[in-house]
């Protein structure tokens, strides 16, 4: 029979009532450590302004904050567009270069093409009576998810500030973002 856990004569035994104290501070310390009062977060980095690439930020960040999340969508360079109140309306789908595409890349390279494969897109969209950009970012924004515009994208493309949907925060940099990165439970580059 090893000893190796048994107390030596020199050594006395913790009393019950440390022992008690002793799990309690234990206790104690895993519930801060794991506070359920605060809500998970997610934050999303949305870097494209094409048709199917504006879906899913939207998408997930709508769920999320309806999973109660805590959610955060920093756009930047073409993801801006899906912020943009006229230009997610002209949103395109580029049919080159997609290998999902029903086209191959030698017709998709046809003048016009990248016209077709969107109205295609927009009346499956319409048809299955899926949201529109404009009413997932409004709906985003009344469930609390903040859409944030790179001030540094807003400057190098020349945006106006007041074209974005209202409700977008704007001025924001990289270095919040990264900061918003880092204290997400979740975090996503689309």
């Amino acid at each position: 029979m090893s000893t190796d856990t048994q107390s030596t004569p020199d050594e006395a035994a913790p009393s019950r009532a440390e022992l008690a104290a002793r799990i309690e501070e234990l206790e104690d310390a895993l519930a801060e450590a794991t506070d359920d009062d605060a809500p998970s977060k997610m934050s999303i980095i949305a870097t494209k302004g094409t048709l199917d690439m504006a879906y899913p930020p939207l998408i997930l960040a709508s769920t999320a904050a309806a999973f109660g999340y805590d959610v955060t969508v920093f756009h930047t360079f073409w993801g801006l567009d899906i912020l943009h109140e006229e230009r997610s309306k002209e949103l395109k789908l580029s049919s080159i270069g997609n290998p999902n595409m029903p086209v191959p890349n030698a017709v998709a390279a046809i003048p016009g093409m990248d016209r077709v494969t969107t109205k295609m897109m927009e009346r499956k969209i319409e048809d299955n009576d899926t949201a529109t950009i404009a009413e997932l970012i409004e709906t985003s924004l009344e469930m609390g998810v903040e859409f944030q515009a790179c001030q540094m994208t807003i400057d190098l493309m020349d945006y106006d500030e007041n074209d974005f949907y209202d409700g977008v925060t704007t001025g924001v940099g990289a270095a919040t973002a990264i900061q918003d990165m880092a204290e997400a439970d979740i975090q996503l580059l689309v």
